[in-house]
């Protein structure tokens, strides 16, 4: 992966989420727009519902990107903080994402825990004959990384690491802090 290392884990493991602010994911956009354009600016970006979507956006305004497409995977079984996951990401309406067929994709989630939704949802995308598959996260949760390679080794870019569950200011859990 061509990704400068990420930033490091941020403070101690806990089991207090950390509460992103707009601002906060707008520096994490910038941060992973410049990341991308060093490597080239793709032609499409691809969001994964649901969580990944507002990052989406805001990535491809700041390259300039028009055409920004979505899929629906999904491991988590619930909005709740911790909440369980499946064993496997479950995709749904996968015609969402068109004619990808040598085209160079850059695909967005706004958090990795173990990295298996975003390396599913890659693969997929790959199988539609993009010429280039990137990926995006605004957030690693180290906490539920598995052994072996480093973020930074599955993940493109990265905007920032942290060791405990994050809440995004679009969920509703961050309005009841």
């Amino acid at each position: 992966m061509s990704a400068p290392p990420p930033t490091p884990s941020e403070g101690p493991d806990t089991t207090e989420p950390l509460y992103l602010s707009w601002e906060e994911i707008g520096l994490a956009t910038a941060t992973l727009a410049q990341q991308t354009a060093a490597a080239g600016v793709p032609q499409a970006v691809v969001g994964i519902v649901r969580g990944g979507l507002i990052p989406a956006v805001w990535i491809a305004h700041r390259l300039g990107v028009h055409d920004v497409r979505t899929i629906e995977v999904t491991r988590t079984t619930s909005d709740d903080i911790n909440a369980a996951k499946a064993p496997l990401p479950t995709l749904r309406n996968p015609a969402s994402l068109g004619d990808l067929t040598g085209l160079d994709v850059l695909l967005v989630d706004d958090i990795a825990g173990s990295g298996t939704t975003l390396a599913h949802t890659a693969r997929i995308v790959q199988e539609l004959g993009p010429a280039r598959v990137r990926t995006a996260v605004l957030a690693v949760n180290r906490a539920n990384w598995p052994a072996g390679p480093e973020p930074h080794h599955r993940i493109d870019h990265i905007a920032r690491q942290t060791a405990t569950w994050v809440v995004f200011p679009w969920e509703e859990q961050h309005d009841q802090r």
